[in-house]
């Protein structure tokens, strides 16, 4: 790392968190309105970009660069599908949470259902993001940092010269291992400062402000990866020399050996993005902080447009760093490793006097996933579980309880981080795990919003067996034998079948003896948007314009 490189990173992180403070210093950060729900004041620009950076982190660009480097093309599903699932957010979901005035999803199904699906909700939710969601963030993050920075050179005293190559690979290893540990809780201990002192106005402002940033960077390290192909013969020569490379993998339909096969499209992957963007209380609870149902379905729309690019910077670049790979232009230690192809293109091809810039711009992702998971952790702990356990309790008391159990989240999530570190997919190992509690939780909240009568019973029953079946299925033998043979994201599409079809006969077999009717609080302003209807249909126009123009359906077609 040279100077220039240290000092300009330094500058640009310093400059957004000077920015971010000066904006929200005199914010609302003592009450639960202000704290968890930023006033419910969000307009649609912070909406969008703090929904698109909250999203575009480092377990994207570390993790779907990695998988386009393995796979090709076809990755960009997890891209262009979860457009649909944007549109979806804006016409239906987001008029039902803002009516009922919620913080949370888990408060939505306590009004739907009752207090202990709210409970179960929450519990499942805490245990998904300090286990899995907050490890995976700071690791994919650490791992690009190191690639980038090349912060491992910081701690090789161990190595010596003239040494022979089993000590120049141990020490190797330890300096990387040490360099994951530092980062990771540098990264980790910022990244709580801003979510648990601030709250979500200003993990929304820090949001949009590194959006700025990445979004620019990410475009940047396409247009010099592709530059560096030719040696500086241009965007188009560059592209026409992937294109040529790759020609099998630039296809858009995954075939049987893809970590996404065409049909995955129509079960776990749809579903998958359908919870993400529409019932994932760390990506959508800025959407409960708009100003009105009109700046909501705005910011939720221009995200989707927004995510039309998202293969231009995460795709794209795993792909031209599959071709440097093969060319011998980039070189890896010891075999090639799809987690680190990311970090080690920024190295390659971005000027020396970028690359501050963009490692500011990417701990910024790995700051805004981090305290935007752990900023609705706090949420649904102190709204979920501590005011119930103490209904006399201060708004004071309720936001400090947040406070208090987001740095015991933070270190646990620290402290597992770096165990990651033998994962070899970690984008598929994360959108695998998720699946434990994304499926549960988004039958229910369906359930719930589309009919009147299913009881709290079915709800609870849905939760805790759907949670379970995953889990069976996943890690006890020989049931992940079986899924493994159908393939994980078909077996999450038959389980969330069964959990809708399991409510319905519970529902038919001990109805509520009342319909459940939503009130309108009177929150906000429940006026639609009106081009919300004409908005959303053009994106998924565009959605199939895009996944079609890059189909060759030959992919399909067995090996002879």
């Amino acid at each position: 790392m040279d100077l220039l490189t240290i000092g300009s990173f330094l500058f640009f992180t310093a400059l957004v968190g000077l920015l971010t403070w000066i904006i929200t210093r005199k914010d609302d950060h003592d009450s639960t309105q202000g704290y968890f729900l930023a006033g419910r004041s969000l307009t649609f620009p912070l909406i969008a970009g703090s929904l698109l950076l909250t999203n575009l982190s480092t377990e994207q660009l570390v993790g779907l660069n990695g998988d386009a480097f393995s796979y090709g093309l076809c990755v960009m599903v997890w891209e262009v599908v979860c457009v649909i699932a944007l549109v979806f957010m804006a016409w239906f979901f987001l008029p039902r949470f803002l009516k009922s005035g919620v913080a949370t999803v888990p408060e939505y199904l306590e009004i739907r259902f009752d207090h202990g699906t709210q409970v179960i909700t929450n519990l499942i939710f805490l245990l998904a993001y300090v286990g899995i969601l907050l490890p995976i963030i700071l690791y994919t993050g650490a791992k690009g940092m190191i690639g980038i920075l090349d912060v491992s050179t910081l701690f090789t005293t161990g190595v010596v010269t003239g040494a022979d190559e089993a000590s120049i690979q141990a020490a190797t290893t330890n300096a990387h291992t040490m360099a994951l540990w530092a980062v990771v809780w540098v990264v980790g201990i910022i990244g709580s400062i801003y979510a648990l002192f601030g709250g979500l106005r200003t993990v929304a402002v820090s949001d949009t402000l590194n959006g700025v940033g990445l979004f620019a960077g990410g475009l940047m390290i396409t247009y010099f990866g592709l530059n560096a192909l030719t040696d500086g013969g241009g965007v188009s020569a560059g592209m026409n020399v992937l294109v040529e490379s790759q020609r099998d993998r630039f296809n858009s339909v995954g075939g049987a050996s893809s970590n996404v096969p065409f049909g995955t499209i129509f079960s776990g992957i749809f579903l998958l993005n359908l919870f993400y963007w529409t019932t994932n209380q760390q990506i959508i609870q800025r959407t409960f902080g708009a100003s009105s149902l009109a700046e909501g379905q705005k910011g939720v729309l221009l995200t989707g447009a927004l995510k039309l690019l998202g293969p231009l910077y995460l795709v794209l670049p795993g792909m031209i760093a599959y071709t440097m790979y093969i060319q011998g232009n980039l070189q890896f230690v010891g075999e090639a490793k799809p987690n680190e192809a990311y970090g080690l293109l920024v190295n390659r091809v971005l000027p020396p006097s970028l690359v501050g810039f963009f490692a500011a711009a990417l701990i910024g992702a790995i700051l805004s996933s981090f305290n935007s998971a752990l900023n609705s952790a706090c949420t649904l702990f102190s709204l979920g579980l501590y005011r119930h356990w103490k209904p006399e309790a201060t708004e004071h008391q309720v936001v400090r309880s947040g406070v208090i159990f987001g740095v015991i989240v933070a270190i646990i999530s620290m402290s597992i981080a770096p165990l990651l570190d033998k994962t070899e997919s970690i984008f598929n190992y994360l959108q695998k795990m998720n699946g434990m509690y994304f499926i549960p939780i988004f039958a229910v909240v369906l359930v719930g919003m589309l009919t009147k009568r299913v009881p709290p019973k079915a709800a609870k029953i849905g939760l805790v067996t759907g949670f379970s079946l995953i889990a069976i299925g996943y890690f006890v033998p020989p049931f992940n034998l079986i899924v493994d043979s159908i393939h994980t994201f078909h077996f999450l599409g038959l389980v969330f079948s069964w959990l809708v079809i399991l409510m319905l006969v519970i529902g038919e077999l001990e109805p509520m003896e009342q319909e459940f009717v939503q009130e309108d609080v009177g929150a906000v302003d429940m006026t639609p948007w009106k081009h919300a209807r004409l908005a959303g249909l053009i994106l998924i126009m565009c959605v199939l314009l895009i996944y079609t123009t890059f189909a060759d359906f030959e992919a399909l077609r067995p090996a002879p």
